[in-house]
């Protein structure tokens, strides 16, 4: 392997990946199976050579062509899927997913905890006197056992496993959706049906 080919990708290019070939069955050019194939492959890469590789035969996105995209370390990428050129095109606005799983995991914590302060200094006011801060055993084990699953997490990958899934739930109900439209469009025909040839 040779230039950037063989050059170790990293967690965002994995996911500008993913993004992409999200991309690609919403717009019909991938079916579910393949992009399965795709996205598993996608979070296996370990070179942007391998990565490139499940973009090669899917054009790039619209309205991509038409600029260079700035990468982290400064240099930009013109998104034109040449043969020097990466295929991938990060997706703009998306926030990183680590960034993502980390309020999954946090939220519940960031939203109980004010709310037993709050309830541990309105008690304090109404008896006007300083009681003993028990939120601390609400916040202090939780944030704990919080901590430890959020450096143990990212360093197994597990946020890249939860984007993973989190997709193909979206998927899932997608094609529910679907499959439902296409139910009730077969239903409205066949009401109309008999109506036509009386």
């Amino acid at each position: 392997m040779q230039g950037r080919d063989g050059m170790r990708a990293a967690d965002v290019d994995r996911q500008a990946v993913a993004d992409r070939l999200r991309s690609a069955v919403d717009e019909g050019r991938l079916d579910l199976h393949e992009y399965d194939e795709r996205l598993q492959q996608a979070y296996a890469a370990r070179t942007y050579g391998e990565l490139d590789a499940l973009l090669a035969d899917l054009p790039a996105p619209a309205g991509a062509a038409a600029s260079a995209l700035a990468v982290p370390d400064g240099s930009a990428l013109a998104p034109t899927g040449g043969p020097t050129t990466p295929s991938w095109v990060p997706a703009v606005g998306a926030r990183p997913v680590v960034a993502r799983w980390l309020a999954e995991v946090w939220e519940p914590w960031l939203k109980v905890v004010p709310i037993v302060v709050a309830i541990w200094a309105v008690t304090s006011l109404m008896s006007r006197d300083a009681l003993y801060f028990w939120p601390g055993w609400v916040a202090g084990p939780w944030g704990a056992v919080l901590l430890v699953r959020t450096v143990l997490g990212i360093t197994s990958g597990e946020p890249a496993r939860w984007a993973d899934e989190r997709e193909r739930r979206r998927q899932r109900r997608r094609e529910k959706r679907a499959r439902r439209r296409e139910r009730t469009a077969a239903r409205r025909e066949s009401r109309e049906l008999p109506g036509e040839s009386g």
